[in-house]
């Protein structure tokens, strides 16, 4: 999946918002504004069919430390059931 992809990945309207609001209230900080910029774009990326940034400009602009994403161990175990 790209980013261009992202907001047909989303299991419904609820989880993209949850992901957004993690973006805006979490990782966008007024302090930073390139960085700042760019995850913004991002954010409105996720609602959208186009793309608004890159893969690129995100590893550009964005540090390290908040696009690395930890993962739940059990994220990729065959058969997980997904809570609701």
């Amino acid at each position: 999946m790209t980013l261009t992809d992202l907001s047909y990945g989303f299991r419904d309207d609820d989880q993209r918002r949850r992901v957004q609001a993690v973006i805006h209230d979490r990782l966008a900080d007024d302090r930073e504004p390139q960085e700042c910029r760019y995850l913004m774009r991002f954010w409105w990326q996720l609602g959208m069919p186009y793309r608004e940034v890159s893969l690129a400009q995100l590893s550009l602009n964005v540090r390290k430390s908040k696009l690395d994403v930890p993962r739940h161990p059990d994220a990729c175990r065959p058969g997980r059931i997904e809570a609701r």
